[in-house]
């Protein structure tokens, strides 16, 4: 190439572009690896020059991704011969006097002390054609490159080039890996996330939302369980059937508020008396059921009378008492609606005896 079509050449355009090219490889002041120092040592030796470089034209520097007989890591763009070379990128620039030619004659450059005189540098495409730097060869006499030195340095071009895809191509693949695991992260915390909304759903469906014990949607489910069933029934167990005395004036004398905390403080008398396994059910407005599997009613009765004693000693501006009726059932004799009736009659009792009491069935004594 004539020296009068070199000086035609234009500065490199698409300039952002192609600095986007370099920086998608995420290169530039990264620490040494062998297989770059390796090409450019089989640079310098098939040249038979002292001096070589991977050389990286970043936005205001020329930064050497390795190097031999170069004692800087970069060097400002403005001095960089490499600048120049990647403007003519399919081709290789060769400057056999660099003090002859005045395109850098006044870009002080030494090798080890000498001015550099000789210049050789292919440039290194991006697969869209973009000029990243150069392999290039250095020397501190004039001279000039033989063809298959030439051939030599354009396939150790290639070879930089393949490194570098290889490079990106990795750095793709951890990115795409990343995305996956972050969108697995996002798919295990949405799934976590509708499970927990799942689980609120079902306990919002079967759960007094006042009281937070269970409602009558839930004891009718646990009444058409043949399991469930089976299970309360094949030992002794009782039924509390439990209203709150004057609970209607409570609301009229005090309001909705305090009639609200008054039925939230005999559901935690009640949660905080019954045992695991048990089952408490706000049943009506102010009327509550508990299920005692393999209870037997004296041990019922023991738990009433502590739930009516806890309930009367709840931190509430007004007294509050409860009136409880007491049944129990035994395995093939009783059915669950048997047992009911019979706790409803004993609370019938307890109203009628004066309320804030307990009273037991006693339909076994009577038969």
């Amino acid at each position: 190439m004539s020296l009068a079509r070199l000086r035609a050449v234009p500065a490199p355009t698409e300039e952002a572009q192609r600095q986007d090219a370099l920086d998608a490889y995420a290169v530039v002041d990264t620490v040494s690896e062998q297989a770059y120092d390796d090409l450019v040592r089989l640079a310098a030796t098939l040249c038979d020059a002292p001096a070589a470089a991977i050389s990286l034209i970043d936005r205001d520097r020329q930064w050497f991704k390795a190097r031999l007989g170069l004692d800087q890591t970069q060097t400002p763009r403005a001095l960089a011969i490499c600048d120049y070379a990647i403007r003519t990128p399919e081709q290789m620039l060769v400057v056999q006097d660099v003090a002859d030619d005045p395109r850098f004659s006044t870009r002080v450059v030494s090798l080890g002390g000498r001015p550099l005189r000789f210049y050789a540098g292919m440039p290194l495409l991006s697969p869209d054609g973009h000029a990243l730097g150069t392999i290039c060869v250095l020397d501190a006499q004039p001279r000039e490159l033989r063809p298959a030195q030439r051939a030599g340095l354009e396939a150790l071009a290639r070879q930089t080039q393949h490194l570098l895809e290889l490079r990106r191509y990795a750095l793709e693949q951890r990115r795409l890996l990343n995305e996956r695991e972050a969108f697995a992260h996002r798919l295990e915390a949405a799934q976590a996330d509708l499970q927990r909304r799942h689980e609120e759903l079902k306990h919002s469906a079967s759960h007094d939302a006042l009281t937070g014990l269970l409602n009558r949607a839930a004891l009718a489910q646990l009444r058409g369980s043949p399991e469930a069933m089976r299970e309360l029934e094949s030992a002794p167990y009782a039924l509390l059937l439990l209203d709150v005395d004057h609970f209607k004036q409570v609301n009229d004398r005090y309001g909705h508020l305090l009639g609200d905390r008054a039925l939230r403080a005999v559901a935690d008398a009640v949660a905080s008396s019954v045992r695991e396994g048990d089952v408490a059910v706000r049943y009506g407005g102010e009327e509550f059921l508990i299920v005692l599997p393999a209870t037997r009613l004296a041990q019922a009765y023991e738990i009433a009378e502590r739930i009516r004693a806890r309930v009367a000693r709840s931190s509430l501006p007004f007294a509050l008492t409860v009136s409880v009726g007491v049944a129990a059932g035994e395995p093939g004799r009783d059915t669950p609606e048997r047992v009911f009736d019979r706790a409803d009659q004993a609370l019938y009792r307890a109203k009628n005896l004066g309320r804030d009491r307990v009273v037991a069935d006693d339909t076994m004594l009577r038969e």
